[in-house]
């Protein structure tokens, strides 16, 4: 198996854990749905161009400020946060899951699990 398909495995696993964390907390799944797609609002940054727009979506396609919230979240007993985080490690895991990796400031289609979309 190549790399990029361990990588995609590993999406996929964390994108069950997170969803099953998730249900154990008994949380909306009307704001799992409403939310999930909330961090590609980060293509925006793609309008000021490629490097900018790699920059935003990367920044918010990373698992760093996700989990900072879950700890936030656990630490301060704020289970809202801990939704919200959960729902953005799906969101996450997902898109590696399917391909869509870590943007390169030289192209969108550029990514750190390959080229995505069809060739020219």
């Amino acid at each position: 198996m190549t790399p990029t398909r361990w990588l995609r495995l590993e999406g996929a696993a964390e994108l069950v854990l997170a969803s099953w964390v998730y249900a154990r907390m008994g949380a909306s799944w009307y704001l799992f749905a409403a939310l999930f797609l909330g961090p590609d609002v980060s293509m925006l940054g793609y309008l000021a161009g490629p490097r900018v727009g790699a920059w935003c979506y990367n920044t918010v396609h990373t698992y760093a400020a996700a989990l900072s919230l879950v700890a936030v979240g656990v630490a301060l007993r704020r289970p809202m946060a801990v939704s919200i985080a959960l729902i953005w490690c799906a969101h996450i895991s997902f898109d590696r899951m399917v391909g869509f990796g870590l943007k390169s400031p030289e192209s969108f289609r550029a990514t750190h699990l390959g080229v995505i979309g069809r060739a020219g």
